[in-house]
């Protein structure tokens, strides 16, 4: 039952705290003291939070109602109200903290952003600067300060959190300037400070000899069924790891052949058009977990998807070791064998990595490009494999003496 003003006036403390709830997540927390507070309860990237809307009587149930209201549009824009309202306080207060700038900067961008991309932003901000320079005047920051955020990052032998680090201090200051807070941005003249990162290198398996080896391997895999299928569909949909253990069943339409999912990293629908090696194998593990979401389930909890390390742990207790394959190896791998042996056109392969692809004026090609032919590849693909493993030795990867 929604709250009445009557019963607010007669609500008597207890020994313990006390919620009254409204609706659609405001409370009235009643204190032993009889003190009450509003609060609005919501959820933003998953977890749960509140935030304060007052004290009653100056805050009435109405004007309570009319918070949360305002509260509830921003989380449905993807703002989060606590960021926003941090931000809003530094900007009317006149504060201009590295801090305070930074926030608002971040509450204004982040409805253009995935969620995973806006929480990694979030992290770097509060873990590796606000600590240090968070509370400095934006405009007073020097450059000796910042670089020695930022070395203290490098140092750590996260050089490439550095450079990204250095990048969103410019966003910021870029911002500051724009709104009045600051001359300049003073992140150019660290350019050359940090070496350049040169980017993760995944280990991969390329050669077809070795490819085929590699499959006898993985499909000699006695532990996990659900480990074991996620192994073999690894090679043939050639996905992200995060996107393949993730992989929901209302994602898969078997009429289709296909498995369409949202890129987490670019915020976009792709298509995986589905082999009829693939079909068997999702078909074969559906009668095991297909009532619940995740057509991977944790060993733990089947509300939760598999570990981020059950296919690389399945892989080394196989002998294949970190220096030989990677979860991220089987894009390489797809990538080199598709253009190098059996010759298909390079934006056909980029289509189906889910990477940037562009026509000649510059316009990103629709998630259906070429797919016609992407589904032949697929299944090109998948028939390959089986005769590479059909032609291989039982032999390790890695000779013995």
């Amino acid at each position: 039952m929604p709250l009445t003003n009557t019963a607010i006036r007669n609500v008597k403390p207890e020994s313990k705290p006390r919620k009254l709830f409204d609706e659609r997540g405001l409370f009235l927390l009643v204190n032993p003291n009889g003190g009450k507070l509003w609060r609005f309860k919501y959820r933003f990237n998953g977890k749960e939070k509140q935030i304060s809307l007052g004290i009653y009587p100056d805050i009435s149930l109405k004007d309570a109602r009319e918070r949360r209201d305002e509260a509830r549009k921003l989380v449905a824009k993807d703002i989060d109200p606590s960021e926003h309202r941090k931000a809003q306080k530094g900007a009317n207060s006149g504060e201009n903290s590295f801090e305070a700038v930074a926030r608002e900067w971040f509450a204004k961008n982040t409805p253009n952003w995935t969620t995973d991309h806006a929480a990694r932003i979030r992290r770097r901000l509060e873990n590796d600067l606000f600590p240090w320079i968070g509370g400095k005047p934006i405009g007073g920051i020097t450059v000796p300060e910042l670089l020695a955020v930022i070395r203290r990052i490098e140092n750590r032998g996260a050089l490439e959190t550095a450079h990204r680090a250095l990048g969103n201090c410019s966003q910021v200051f870029r911002y500051a300037v724009a709104t009045g807070r600051a001359e300049r941005d003073p992140t150019g003249d660290l350019r050359g400070a940090l070496p350049p990162s040169r980017g993760q290198h995944f280990a991969a398996v390329t050669e077809p000899k070795q490819v085929a080896e590699l499959l006898m391997v993985m499909d000699g895999y006695e532990g996990s069924f659900i480990v074991r299928c996620a192994l073999q569909l690894a090679p043939l949909v050639f996905v992200r790891p995060g996107e393949l253990r993730k992989a929901e069943w209302k994602d898969i339409d078997f009429e289709a052949a296909e498995w369409r999912f949202i890129v987490t990293k670019t915020d976009t629908q792709h298509i995986v058009p589905l082999s009829r090696q693939a079909v068997e194998i999702l078909e074969e593990l559906k009668p095991l977990t297909g009532y619940g979401r995740y057509v991977f389930p944790g060993a733990r909890s089947k509300d939760r998807p598999m570990s981020d390390n059950a296919i690389l742990a399945a892989m080394r207790r196989m002998g294949i070791g970190k220096e030989e394959m990677s979860g991220h190896g089987f894009r390489a791998m797809a990538r080199t064998i598709l253009d190098e042996v059996l010759g298909f056109r390079p934006d056909y392969i980029e289509h189906q990595l889910a990477h940037a692809v562009r026509d000649p004026n510059g316009r990103a090609y629709n998630r259906t490009a070429h797919l016609p032919e992407r589904r032949k590849m697929m299944q090109d693909w998948a028939d390959y494999l089986d005769k590479l493993k059909a032609s291989a030795e039982i032999i390790p990867l890695r000779q013995r003496a």
